[in-house]
């Protein structure tokens, strides 16, 4: 990422911002350990109306990807590229600008994990193996996010040239 000599410090939405994403990345981060920890395939995701405990990881992971993936999406990225003097547009635009400045990997895959979002948070899949195989999808996304969400995490905390750190 380029540094911008002139930027100025962060405002008070944007240090939340961050704050908000890199607390939901340690919570989707530990959610998805546990729920992961015993691989998800159909005949798992057929026991979940048994099966409280996993049921309900699986709600926490479902709400925390959708969250992390929308904060990051709908609320720091457009804030992040206003503060860096970017011009803010449609979202497309604003993930090209974000692949470009090295926020995100690709904003091809980054669309996919919208749909898949979109997919786990509003369908009632009854299909144990198309349940478990969106789980599974999220579960190997869970990376993307993160990355995003450390990347844009620092390029708000990292200073402009010729501007000190704030003390802490």
């Amino acid at each position: 990422m380029t540094d911008h000599p002139l930027r100025t410090p962060p405002d008070d939405r944007l240090r939340f911002l961050v704050e908000t994403v890199l607390a939901e990345a340690a919570l989707l981060s530990g959610t998805d350990r546990r729920l992961f920890a015993t691989p998800m395939d159909a005949a798992r995701a057929a026991t979940l109306r048994e099966d409280a405990d996993t049921s309900e990881r699986v709600d926490a992971f479902v709400a925390r990807f959708g969250r992390l993936q929308d904060t990051l999406g709908d609320k720091l990225l457009p804030r992040l590229l206003q503060w860096l003097a970017e011009p803010v547009g449609p979202a497309i635009d604003n993930l090209a600008k974000a692949e470009r400045l090295g926020l995100i990997g690709s904003g091809e895959q980054w669309i996919e994990t919208r749909q898949l979002r979109n997919f786990m948070v509003h369908e009632y899949v009854r299909d144990p193996a198309v349940l478990a195989a969106a789980l599974q999808r999220g579960h190997e996304t869970v990376p993307l996010l993160l990355e995003a969400a450390r990347a844009m995490a620092e390029a708000v905390e990292q200073p402009a040239r010729g501007q000190t750190p704030p003390s802490a």
